[in-house]
Formats: C-alpha cells, structure tokens, sequence
C-alpha cells in the first residue's frame, strides 16, 4: 500500500497538534499550519522540494508574526480594572451604622459588611462613603 505525500504531510500536522494540546506551546500549533500548507502543495502535485519549502516558508512566517503579538499581548495589561480593583475608590450608602468594628453598605448594587478606616470614625444610614480597600469580604470605608 502506498501512500501519497499529502497524507504523510497531514498526519505530520497532526503530531505537531499533539504537543501543542499538551504544552500549550503555540508554535507547534505554527508547524502543525505548515504541515497543512506542504499537504495542499502535495494534493496539487508539487515535488518534494516545493513541499519542505513551503512548509518552512509558512512555519516561520507564522513564527516570525505571531509570536511578537502574542508576546505584546501578554505583557500588556487591561485598562480596565475587575474583581475587588474595580470596586476601590467607589462611593457605597450606609445601611446600617458603620465604624470600626462593622457595618453594612450598598455597594455596587450588592450588600456588604464593612469598617471603617479610622477606628473612631461613625457612619450613619444613608450617608454616602467612599471605599478605600477591600479586606476579604468586607470593605473598607472613609
């Protein structure tokens, strides 16, 4: 049984695929398109050559593009802030008598415990704070 070259590239791309699963390395992922170039190449006939060349020219362009903006990428960090950041700095409604010891607050449409900063400071309900941290689940009010 003989097989054609294009199969051979294929199942080339596919063990490329494996480590790229398992890694999580993406430029096995780049060889893996190559691999996928030089079988088209070789379903239409071209010769050995073309195919290697092919699947080096593809892998290396894939290489030399992708990597510089997956690397910008991973280094860059989101504008916006999440979790527990995003809620530092907004403005809370006192519900229950807030001071040193506890309390609780409207804060981002949800109700929390809190203290405030200054051990000696008192809140009233229905005055506005501000949160100035979060330390586990209760917040941190001035």
């Amino acid at each position: 049984m003989d097989i054609d070259a294009w199969v051979w590239w294929l199942i080339g791309a596919v063990g490329l695929g494996i480590p790229l699963v398992l890694t999580a390395m993406p430029e096995f992922g780049m060889f893996a398109v190559g691999a996928v170039a030089a079988a088209v190449v070789a379903a239409l006939g071209g010769g050995i050559v073309a195919q290697v060349l092919v699947f080096v020219l593809v892998s290396v362009a894939l290489i030399a593009v992708v990597r510089p903006i997956a690397a910008r990428h991973r280094t860059s960090r989101s504008p916006h802030a999440t979790g527990i950041d995003a809620l530092k700095g907004r403005q809370a409604v006192v519900l229950e008598q807030v001071d040193g010891s506890g309390g609780r607050i409207k804060l981002a449409g949800e109700v929390w415990s809190a203290r405030s900063l200054d051990a000696d400071q008192i809140f009233e309900p229905g005055r506005q704070v501000d949160v100035v941290d979060i330390d586990g689940a209760t917040a941190v009010v001035m």
